[in-house]
């Protein structure tokens, strides 16, 4: 007998994460290693837990997580959304709690492009009226 395996897409800037869920005992592996060990700080490790926090399955199910691209915040929020749309699929009345806290809609903002003439996105070269 085989275990139900929910899966979910995250994408943050240029990171994207397939995360897949499954009942067990509450262990988070990204990549293979414990998610601690992949997302060094401890203020990335709560924004992973925050939607299992939310539907109280800290313990109640194992999530495994392929990640890539991007910066490590970058990973964290793509792992969050991931996690959120594989828990819709899991018991879709949780949809009222992730949607309250905002951990189902995808972050759109990206890096803004560097525009030719100029040194960056925004900035601008010096000006000198002589």
């Amino acid at each position: 007998m085989s275990k139900a395996i929910y899966y979910g897409t995250g994408r943050r800037k240029s990171s994207i994460a397939r995360v897949y869920v499954s009942p067990g005992k509450g262990n988070i592996t990204i990549n293979g290693k414990p998610y601690l060990d992949h997302i060094c700080r401890d203020s990335l490790g709560i924004v992973i837990r925050q939607p299992l926090v939310a539907v109280d399955g800290e313990s109640a199910y194992d999530v495994n997580v392929t990640v890539r691209g991007g910066g490590l915040t970058g990973q964290a929020g793509a792992i969050r959304l991931g996690i959120s749309r594989a828990l819709l699929l899991v018991n879709d009345d949780f949809r009222s709690t992730l949607k309250g806290k905002g951990y189902l809609t995808r972050d759109a903002r990206k890096v803004e492009r560097k525009k030719p003439g100029q040194p960056g996105a925004r900035k601008k070269f010096q000006f000198s009226k002589r």
